[in-house]
């Protein structure tokens, strides 16, 4: 470690232990490797950030502990005619500040969410009208028939309409124009804790919630939450008791943790899909030495790209077998996926290069991949990784790897060439990573991360079907056909699905979701 890194690395777990002595018998002190960027819940459509925020704001529907759909603001809802649902509110809920929660609350949010500067447009692009049939209930109506709409609609906030205006935060925070408001440093929502202090990329002080309407089942009173990028801080923070939780554990420091008498490691499947998409859409690439066209346009380079990575390779030596390969964006636990499909292409160099040469890149050519290199586990090692294999048939790849902070906003505004993303879909349904990775966008938010613009009309036909389909048997038939299209098209390079690691104190007992969620309100600590 070199010496600005161990000053670092000392600062950060100085302020630790003074933390540690100030903190509580009820405190539970948890670090990350990146920070929440904002705490507008409509500002990101990033899970660690929507994980921050779920603590503090609440939606109609929410989940349980098995992932299916729990009621949270709404207590229950139905559908009254194919295309419209109706939402029965939770009575006496009321916002942080005291402001009672109502319908007006609900009509105001899905339209802040579906405005300009939300990232969670996309999700709502079908909401054709959400409109108030009482103070306590409201109806959406969709553009079609959308039987999952419980589950699309589980991931979007509610915030108070009167605190909103009062503090200027009407709209969204645009994280691609680096815009902020009152939004961005302060919450006022329905959920079991409050925020008491945002420090951005410090810390972020939760308080339990006095007010709150339902049952907090575990014992914290208060979260501290800190980011701390150094993985070897991190786990040093753990093991010495400054910290009560930690993710994600190091998969090289598994070991490490479970061997130490205070902490051990709960691990679980995530399903979450790593994946690296290229532009598709320009006539020339933004960075890139090939001028005057774009080599992704052609499926053969996609596919050499696709062939010449080691991704067995990349599992052993980078995720310590930490990472399930996969040839899909959606990975098991999502409706839709199916061993059958997920098979990848083989690992051929020569195979790779024929490529390149038939697709006119005999030498290769030069093009820059970005990279965060805090937000999934290892990710700025599997782009070293990638851009190693692809050296071995003449890609010269730049790496550019940035935090997350950085990284996020500029490849959102499509700014790049070819990146690294990660996606959970949040429908826990492939329709969800159909809409969102693979449908052409467009300016209602449709495709909102096919963020290399790739587009087959065919696929999205086959997306509307597979949106409005009530059939389950012929639902899936129609995401089968979906995937092999996506497939032959070689439209992205699907990588991997990450493995869960978190590091857990001894005297904290909390629960593990699958969407690498969370949950302030189910975790409780020994005095």
């Amino acid at each position: 470690m070199s010496l600005k890194k161990n000053v670092v690395a000392a600062a950060i777990l100085s302020v630790l232990a003074t933390a540690s002595l100030m903190a509580g018998a009820q405190t539970i002190r948890i670090a990350n490797q990146g920070d929440a960027l904002s705490l507008d819940p409509h500002s990101l459509n990033e899970s660690l950030q929507l994980s921050v925020t779920s603590n503090a704001y609440e939606t109609l529907v929410g989940r349980n502990k098995d992932l299916s759909l729990a009621p949270l603001l709404a207590t229950s809802w139905k559908q009254t005619s194919p295309t419209v649902w109706r939402f029965e509110l939770r009575k006496g809920v009321q916002f942080h500040d005291g402001t009672p929660f109502t319908a007006d609350d609900v009509v105001f949010s899905f339209a802040r969410a579906k405005g300009d500067g939300s990232d969670l447009k996309a999700t709502l692009s079908d909401i054709k009208e959400v409109r108030k049939v009482g103070d306590l209930a409201v109806e959406i109506e969709t553009n079609g028939a959308f039987p999952i709409l419980p589950d699309v609609i589980s991931l979007t906030m509610m915030m108070s309409k009167k605190w909103c205006e009062e503090n200027g935060a009407a709209k969204p925070v645009d994280k691609r124009k680096g815009v902020e408001n009152t939004a961005s440093f302060k919450a006022n929502g329905t959920g079991p804790f409050r925020v008491r202090e945002r420090q951005p990329d410090v810390r972020t002080v939760f308080t339990r919630n006095p007010t709150y309407w339902g049952k907090i089942e575990g014992n914290a009173q208060e979260i501290i939450f800190t980011p701390i990028a150094n993985p070897s801080t991190r786990v040093a923070a753990l093991v010495s008791g400054q910290v009560d939780v930690m993710e994600p554990v190091p998969v090289q420091d598994i070991a490490r943790i479970t061997a130490s008498p205070n902490a051990r490691v709960i691990t679980g499947p995530e399903l979450r899909t790593i994946f690296l998409g290229m532009d598709q859409k320009r006539d020339e690439l933004l960075y890139s030495s090939v001028k005057g066209k774009n080599p992704f346009k052609d499926k053969r380079v996609r596919q050499a790209f696709y062939q010449a990575i080691d991704i067995v390779g990349i599992q052993k030596t980078v995720m310590r077998g930490a990472s399930r390969p996969t040839a899909l964006l959606v990975g098991p636990g999502i409706n839709g996926w199916t061993e059958q499909q997920d098979k990848r292409l083989p690992f051929d160099v020569d195979a790779a290069k024929k490529l390149l040469t038939d697709a006119g890149y005999p030498n290769g050519f030069e093009v820059t991949m970005n990279c965060p290199n805090d937000r999934y586990v290892n990710d700025g090692q599997i782009c070293q990784s990638v851009a190693s294999n692809l050296a071995k048939i003449g890609v010269k790849i730049n790496l550019a790897t940035e935090t997350k902070g950085t990284y996020f906003p500029k490849i959102l505004r499509r700014d790049t060439s070819f990146y690294l993303l990660g996606w959970t879909p949040t429908t826990y349904d492939s329709h969800n990573a159909l809409s969102s990775l693979t449908a052409c966008p467009d300016d209602k938010g449709t495709g909102q991360f096919n963020l290399g613009a790739y587009c087959n009309p065919k696929l999205d036909d086959l997306t509307k079907k597979i949106q409005s389909e009530t059939d389950k048997g012929k639902r899936n038939e129609l995401i089968k056909e979906a995937f092999t299209i996506h497939a032959d098209d070689v439209a992205h390079l699907p990588l991997h699905q990450q493995s869960l690691a978190w590091g857990v104190s001894k005297k904290v007992e909390l629960t593990q979701l699958a969407d690498n969620f969370m949950f302030f309100k189910w975790m409780s600590i020994k005095p």
